[in-house]
C-alpha cells in the first residue's frame, strides 16, 4: 500500500532568485522523487504535495542552506 500525500506549506527564508527555486525544487525531490513542489519565491512561500514529513522536507531544505518551517496554511 502506497503512503499518503501529504499537502505542506512551508516558510522558507533565504530564497533571493531563480536559482534558489530550483535548489529548493531539487532538495525536496531528492527526498520524494514523485513529489509536486511550487514555490512562491516573492512570499517565500513552498507549497509541496508529498509522502514526506514535513519535518524531513524542512531538514532537506536546512541541509541545502534554506531556513525552512511549516505553516498552518
Amino acid at each position: 500500500m502506497e503512503e499518503p500525500r501529504k499537502d505542506l506549506l512551508m516558510q522558507v527564508d533565504g530564497m533571493t532568485c531563480q536559482g534558489c527555486v530550483n535548489a529548493v525544487t531539487k532538495a525536496i525531490q531528492r527526498l520524494d522523487p514523485s513529489a509536486q513542489v511550487d514555490v512562491d519565491l516573492e512570499h517565500g512561500r513552498v507549497h509541496v504535495v508529498t509522502k514526506a514529513q514535513s519535518v524531513e522536507v524542512a531538514r532537506a531544505l536546512d541541509a541545502a542552506g534554506y531556513e525552512a518551517h511549516g505553516m498552518t496554511g
